[in-house]
């Protein structure tokens, strides 16, 4: 799989008029004496600022976690930087990648060295969707730190379309919190929330799992209470009983059933921990 390689920013030069204003005056050195330490600091070459250097997109590959057994301690702590989790936890999910899904896939940069192993610079987990064969949920997408706003978030994703259509599907669901305009950019649309198949066995056909948020438990029919009748009460001899308070008015409309938000952006939709998400999809 190659990657369009954007190109490197060229390195700023000063035009030679400017150049004779940041020349010093020999003449006048004598009166700004340097210690020996500050002209070593600069003269020598180990202590001047390196380059950062950056991954190639050219040279990205995608590749399923469960295919490169020796990287995943260096993916669950790429994982673990955005998302604290306990490593034993994070390495036993990793672990249960498979071709048959949920699949996690990794985007890696090329060996810095020979006897080096690949960088992890990303990460993202798909799994299969209850009811949608021809959908896939795309979870823990996650780049480095280091890299993010360089291109690689978007290369990411269209890794993982090609190699959804590769496999057969057509359409990618999510979630985000904060990265709705990100998403908006690469296709994705607001849309109806989906169920995510943790795990997927050839043993138990689909009809059985789409059962299970639907099942309903037996139970012992419910006895109605007899009710017996009874002589009115007999009002007390005297005087007779104010009649009572009116009941108080509503004070708020009641929904019409049936209606719901005419906008996407309206529905509240939380995760387990009560944060606001949104879902996306977008067709393959």
């Amino acid at each position: 799989m190659e990657l369009i390689l954007s190109p490197k920013p060229a390195k700023p030069t000063l035009h030679p008029a400017c150049q004779s204003e940041l020349n010093l005056d020999l003449t006048h050195q004598s009166e700004m004496p340097l210690s020996p330490h500050s002209a070593e600091m600069i003269s020598d070459p180990a202590h001047q600022p390196e380059e950062t250097q950056f991954p190639n997109l050219a040279q990205l590959t995608l590749e399923p976690v469960h295919c490169r057994p020796e990287l995943l301690d260096a993916c669950a702590d790429l994982i673990n930087e955005q998302w604290p989790r306990s490593r034993a936890s994070r390495l036993h999910s990793l672990s249960q990648s498979s071709d048959a899904f949920p699949l996690c896939l990794m985007l890696l940069s090329p060996r810095p060295t020979p006897e080096a192993p690949p960088i992890v610079v990303g990460h993202a987990r798909l799994s299969r969707v209850l009811g949608r064969p021809q959908s896939l949920l795309v979870e823990t997408v996650v780049v480095a730190r280091a890299l993010r706003g360089r291109g690689f978030g978007r290369r990411l994703m269209e890794g993982l379309e090609v190699f959804a259509k590769s496999q057969g599907f057509c359409r990618l669901h999510l979630t985000t919190q904060d990265q709705m305009h990100f998403y908006a950019h690469l296709g994705y649309q607001l849309s109806e929330p989906v169920q995510g198949l943790v795990f997927t066995s050839r043993e138990l056909p689909t009809t059985l799992l789409s059962a299970f948020p639907k099942a309903s438990y037996s139970q012992p029919p419910c006895k109605a209470p007899k009710l017996t009748a009874q002589a009115a009460p007999r009002a007390p001899k005297g005087f007779p009983l104010p009649p009572p308070p009116p009941l108080p008015k509503l004070l708020t409309t009641p929904t019409p059933v049936g209606s719901c938000p005419q906008n996407l952006l309206e529905r509240r939709y939380r995760d387990l921990r009560g944060r606001t998400i949104f879902w996306m999809e977008k067709d393959i």
